[in-house]
């Protein structure tokens, strides 16, 4: 099976990462975010967006503008980015609140996809960005090397 995160949702939460890692360092620019993450400047701006509607950044426009973290990276989940991004997403298309389905009271594998769905959402939402900051800076210190 495959499960697929979409790339709005990956840039998304790489973007939370970069603004939490320059927590208390002040506002950091759309073209900074841009250069560190290799995302198109365009991209930053359009999914900024909602996650200043969600509370998770806080933006100030002008020239010496940008943008932070709402709060802080311990209390943002990869839940809470993804939700503002996507919405509620489902394994599944007969979870869906939009979705009828015909055979729901019969049905011998709605369960599994309720049960993944759970899964997924807590893995999301027990991973802070504090969490994802402190993987990327092991493997950071992992992948150093020592020559002679």
């Amino acid at each position: 099976m495959f499960m697929k995160i979409s790339t709005r949702s990956r840039y998304g939460l790489r973007i939370m990462v970069e603004l939490a890692q320059n927590a208390g360092k002040g506002l950091i620019s759309a073209e900074t975010i841009a250069k560190k993450q290799e995302i198109s400047e365009k991209y930053i701006h359009l999914l900024v967006g909602p996650l200043i509607s969600a509370g998770l950044v806080r933006a100030v426009r002008g020239a010496q503008g940008g943008y932070e973290v709402a709060r802080s990276s311990d209390n943002i989940s990869a839940l809470d980015v993804i939700a503002a991004i996507e919405g509620k997403t489902e394994p599944a298309p007969c979870l869906g609140q939009k979705f009828t389905c015909s055979r729901e009271t019969d049905c011998a594998t709605q369960d599994l996809w309720k049960t993944l769905a759970s899964a997924v959402d807590n893995v999301l939402a027990d991973c802070t960005l504090t969490n994802l900051m402190y993987r990327h800076r092991s493997k950071q210190e992992a992948a150093i090397t020592y020559q002679i």
